[in-house]
């Protein structure tokens, strides 16, 4: 619910549990003022006082008035160059070369329903409110229209910037955040979700120091290093208590994520694209819109506030063309990397089949003459020599094993040893007269540019129009470098990473638009661009190249405080694993791997038949539980880094009568103690029954616990299936 008070300047969000609140004072800046738990009927803005403070220097306006200063006062989308020396929403530079921006609040608009973005993902759906705020740069004439979308039932509110030159010149942007949030204290935690290529979003966690601590990617994508995801709160904070602040951008390109203590104690969040290679030109008339931010409130800690953003990610944000559950699949890659025919692609596909896996995926190596990853990339043609029947031959001989095919591409690369970039060596990205630095052996496509998109639009729907294929796997495997476009001019060039993003968005878009009937998942060599905004067009995104299942202990568990188990890609692998070496029990590869997507990543023709029936037990029941792991709420039940005994979480039902209990054990060593496990979310009224046997009330499982098995050797997991009576 949005109140709006014009009398007062006031503008009050209300979501079921939170207020986030905004006034205009006398001189037409826009302060904020308040968000955290409810607050109904308050003009909360006689928290805000004003002092002369030394350095902190007053507008003209104030005149001699020293108290008056943009340094100390909370604002809603912060400026620069006017006196505020903290971390800048806006930055802009004139055509006389000055770099100041004065915004004002001109006026404001309620709108029905949530605001959508032309060419940028947005949370979307029946039950949202949209309100406009207006502010202006009298002298640049410069206008600032800040989004917000509230979702009542989530405690979700989005915002955006749509920024216009209303002047006579050019102006350029060199930041243009999405998000700037002002809190009335120093004393917080800044939470990030960092790591590197199979090791990602790692949770990281440090108190605010005096001065601006930052994450982000200047990658060209949102990366393994750093997620767009970040979390404020207070030192004491933990899963079920504590006030917190989380923060996602839907954006899958150069973010920053930065967090500034002030002199006084306060606290800023900005967050947006990267200003680094950033600068945008807007021409007299033109406009720029920033990606979508979403911040969740929870006073209840960290489960809470995970959960309120899992439903409306998978509600709200999430556009799945095929809702409902995904079909367990095998992928052929650590089955038989580049060296495959149809036959052996055939009995893979005939192993697979009788264990219950219901799609195949033909990975890397079937087109142009990929024979290893230096070559191929851009040919989008079948290679006849591999398959001679092509891949219509190949996916009836799969559909008529009762499962469907999918398959692996990767549009956004090119080799150079290939028909397409010796035919157009100027699409790639590269600055002119400099080497190539190559990723993985491959160059990128310029995405910025309609032809090189159109061109692998239409070879890759060549390919799609000759085989029953219902799924992809939409593969990135580098980073962006030398990034230059030969289809701009050289003031241009600074716009050249958001193109490309957006130009990756066009492509998706377009896929979901002409082949709806195709399941899209996401991946970047793993985990590199696991972001709200892929999320908007790939409901599902490969969670890691690291399939063992400790490390996705890790893994999932950092994923899990923002993003909902059912978007995230999970397998079964081989042991010992291809990334460590880690020999792990077969039933915790199951259970690590059943608590998101399932597939398996492993040759299915050289499993024992111990290990099949042990297999075809997991994909039963993954089948039976798929309702909890993909729409229940997500408890955290331990911490795979605190060095405990055991990492456990739940999926609980929202109506809290059936829950999935997962628990993997560490190493183990002599005469441990007995343990037990609390457990969260259930009804303490009811009576649960635990795999069907022993019945317990719920506040006793909550409370006492429930009693674990001793490990009889390391890495052992347990499933417990509680329904109520």
């Amino acid at each position: 619910m949005i109140v709006l008070d014009r009398q007062r300047g006031l503008f009050t969000l209300h979501t079921r549990s939170t207020t986030y609140q905004m006034k205009v004072d006398d001189r037409g800046v826009l302060l904020h003022t308040y968000y955290g738990g409810r607050v109904d009927g308050a003009d909360l803005s006689y928290l805000i006082r004003e002092a002369d403070r030394g350095f902190s220097p007053n507008p003209g306006e104030a005149g001699h008035c020293r108290t008056y200063s943009l340094d100390t006062l909370p604002q809603e989308y912060s400026t620069c160059g006017v006196g505020d020396f903290r971390l800048p929403s806006l930055e802009l530079v004139h055509a006389d070369g000055s770099r100041v921006a004065d915004l004002r609040c001109v006026g404001c608009e309620l709108r029905e329903g949530k605001y959508a973005l032309e060419g940028l993902p947005a949370f979307h759906g029946a039950g949202g409110e949209t309100l406009a705020v207006f502010l202006r740069d009298e002298t640049a004439r410069v206008e600032v229209e800040l989004l917000y979308g509230v979702f009542e039932e989530y405690d979700l509110i989005t915002r955006a910037a749509r920024i216009v030159n209303r002047g006579e010149s050019a102006v350029r942007l060199c930041r243009a955040a999405s998000l700037c949030l002002d809190l009335p204290r120093g004393d917080l935690d800044l939470i990030t979700f960092d790591g590197r290529h199979v090791m990602e979003r790692c949770p990281a966690r440090a108190a605010l120091r005096p001065g601006v601590q930052s994450v982000g990617s200047v990658r060209g994508t949102s990366s393994h290093q750093h997620n767009p995801f970040v979390v404020l709160c207070e030192s004491d904070a933990g899963e079920d208590h504590g006030l917190c602040w989380g923060a996602m951008l839907l954006y899958s390109g150069n973010f920053e994520a930065a967090a500034e203590r002030s002199q006084f104690e306060r606290s800023r969040l900005v967050m947006g694209i990267h200003p680094y290679h950033f600068c945008y030109t807007l021409a007299p008339g033109e406009g720029f819109t920033t990606p979508e931010a979403a911040m969740v409130c929870s006073a209840s800690g960290f489960a809470r506030m995970s959960q309120l953003f899992h439903r409306a990610i998978r509600e709200r944000l999430l556009r799945d063309n095929r809702p409902g559950r995904k079909p367990v699949l095998v992928n052929s890659w650590e089955a038989t990397y580049f060296d495959f025919d149809e036959e052996k692609l055939l009995a893979l596909a005939r192993a697979s089949a009788p264990l219950g896996v219901e799609l195949f995926v033909l990975d890397d190596g079937w087109f142009g003459t990929r024979n290893n990853d230096r070559g191929g990339l851009g040919d989008w043609w079948v290679n006849r020599e591999k398959l001679p029947g092509g891949l219509g031959s190949l996916a009836r001989a799969v559909n008529a094993l009762g499962m469907e095919f999918g398959l692996w591409i990767e549009p956004e690369m090119v080799s150079e040893d290939s028909r397409l970039y010796r035919e157009h060596p100027d699409w790639v990205l590269c600055a002119p007269g400099r080497a190539y630095t190559r990723g993985r052996s491959q160059l990128v496509l310029d995405f910025t540019r309609r032809e090189v998109r159109d061109d692998i639009y239409g070879a890759l729907g060549q390919v799609l129009s000759g085989a029953n294929i219902t799924y992809l796997k939409w593969d990135m495997n580098r980073s962006l470098s030398e990034v230059w476009s030969a289809a701009l001019p050289p003031e241009r060039q600074g716009e050249v990473f958001h193109r490309y993003v957006l130009g990756v968005y066009d492509m998706l878009e377009r896929f979901r638009r002409d082949y709806p009937h195709i399941l899209i998942e996401g991946c970047s060599g793993g985990g590199g661009r696991f972001d709200g905004g892929m999320l908007y067009y790939t409901p599902q995104i490969w969670c890691s190249d690291n399939t063992d299942a400790v490390d996705r202990l890790r893994i999932q568990y950092g994923t899990s405080f923002c993003y909902p188990a059912c978007t995230m890609g999970a397998h079964v692998s081989a042991v010992p694993n291809e990334t460590n070496r880690r020999v792990t029990p077969l039933e915790t590869r199951g259970v690590v791997a059943m608590s998101g997507v399932l597939g398996y990543e492993m040759d299915l023709t050289r499993i024992t038949g111990e290990e099949g029936r042990a297999i075809a037990g997991q994909i039963r029941r993954y089948k039976a539980c798929w309702d909890l792991v993909a729409e229940g709420d997500y408890y955290r039940l331990s911490s795979p880094f605190d060095g405990g005994p055991y990492t456990a979480w739940a999926h609980v039902a929202r109506d809290r009568r059936r829950a999935l209990v997962s628990v993997v054990t560490g190493a183990t060593f002599a005469a441990p103690p007995f343990m037990a496990l609390r457990l969260k979310g259930l009804d303490p009224a009811l009576r649960y029954r635990v795999n069907g046997e022993a019945a317990y009330s719920g506040a006793a499982l909550m409370a006492a616990g429930y009693p674990l098995p001793m490990p009889q050797g390391d890495y052992q997991s347990l499933q417990l299936l509680l329904e109520a009576e």
